[in-house]
């Protein structure tokens, strides 16, 4: 059994409770405990607007879809676009935007922050490029002042995948909400869980109807009575909540998901609070093993996981590392999906690489995290003193 887990369960008796509420209700279809939980996820946040879905694969998904279907076609994104994304990533970060027919240039990250290298974002930009996907990256928000700067004046859309980064800040200001709309994971493995589950934040209405219209089909039955969609919905139910008006999915939650999101959120902070202690103690201890590399921090983190990647100059290999973790009961696992510019399924993509991309892999080659969690690690890190002890000096 591992010692020292990639991930583990956040919940306790309320969650359960949670549940049980929802069964003996009977209704299990998204409804008041989904938009409850909307309301106080986009209050928490800042946002005016949280739309909830089943994962953070399909928030990315609508996302996506939401600017092409924008009133003002100057606006609306149209497929060929060009948008940049970093070249460490998850899957499904890249594939609704391939799904969408838009041209992906995949720019290298700073092998330090894992987030993008700004020198080269700032380089990549071009008179096609139209959107800007920014990845906070295993809790690290990005320097968005820097994004910002370099985006000015252009007319190129940002957005953010914060699927890894629940809680993290930059200057004061939630990751998140930096661009015109940010997606959030609230999967089993993240800052908070509703088993499966995912939510987009903006501050923009015309988007925010567009996605509830997407999330369901594509209908009309879950716009307000005024709305930027279709304008004014009908006052007959028989015919309106069957109107059909943009071509959508279904990605709606559960309720049981809702009602689990509201009480996870009520534990957000105290979960922020010792993940980022955690991440102190991790620091310090690293301190004692230059070989390895850690991510540094840009702005407050929300410490999804710890990094580890082997230095060149190194004795060992990641396998050294990775055998050692395995051999004390330490799960560890790739960074996000290493350098996807390099995976099989890029050959389906319309995709690019700006430069080279060797940092993303170097970090593909040797880099590897481990778990952070919402409690103490002061006995897994102590066994990760440990293990690391084992390396060849």
């Amino acid at each position: 059994m591992s010692r020292y887990p990639l991930a583990c369960a956040s919940w306790d008796e309320a969650e359960y409770e949670a549940i049980a509420q929802v069964v003996q209700s009977g209704r299990f279809s998204m409804g008041e405990h989904v938009a409850g939980f909307e309301q106080e996820f986009a209050r928490y946040f800042g946002s005016r607007f949280c739309v909830m879905v089943n994962s953070g694969s399909s928030a990315n998904l609508l996302m996506v879809a939401a600017l092409f279907y924008r009133e003002n076609k100057d606006e609306r994104m149209m497929a060929g676009d060009e948008v940049i994304v970093p070249a460490v990533s998850w899957s499904t970060t890249y594939f609704p935007l391939h799904q969408y027919g838009l041209k992906l240039k995949f720019v290298d990250i700073d092998p330090a922050t894992l987030n993008y290298d700004l020198v080269q974002l700032a380089a990549a930009v071009s008179e096609r490029t139209r959107l800007v996907m920014a990845v906070n990256l295993l809790g690290n928000p990005n320097d968005f002042t820097a994004i910002q700067a370099i985006l000015a004046g252009k007319n190129v859309i940002l957005i953010e995948d914060n699927c890894e980064s629940m809680g993290a800040d930059f200057n004061g200001k939630m990751a998140g909400t930096f661009g015109l709309m940010g997606s959030f994971s609230s999967f089993f493995s993240h800052h908070i869980s509703t088993m499966e589950g995912g939510m987009i934040l903006t501050d923009d209405e015309e988007l925010a109807h567009i996605l509830l219209s997407l999330r369901a089909h594509g209908w009309t039955r879950n716009l307000p009575k005024v709305n930027r969609v279709c304008g004014v919905k009908g006052d007959n139910p028989f015919e309106e909540s069957f109107r059909f008006v943009l071509p959508g999915y279904n990605v709606r939650p559960l309720e049981l998901s809702g009602a689990l999101g509201q009480t996870q959120l009520k534990k957000l902070p105290d979960f922020i609070r010792v993940r980022r202690n955690n991440a102190a103690k991790f620091l310090s201890l690293m301190e004692a093993f230059p070989q390895l590399q850690i991510q540094r921090e840009i702005g407050a983190s929300s410490w999804f996981g710890f990094s580890l990647v082997v230095r060149k100059e190194a004795p060992f290999s990641r396998e050294d590392v990775v055998r050692t973790l395995d051999s004390h009961g330490i799960e560890c696992r790739p960074i996000v999906a290493g350098n996807f510019a390099r995976c099989e399924a890029v050959r389906w993509l319309d995709a690019t690489n700006y430069g080279a991309l060797d940092q993303a892999d170097w970090i593909d080659r040797k880099g590897l995290f481990i778990g952070n969690h919402h409690y103490s690690l002061d006995e897994q890190l102590a066994l990760l003193g440990e293990a690391l002890k084992k390396l060849p000096c």
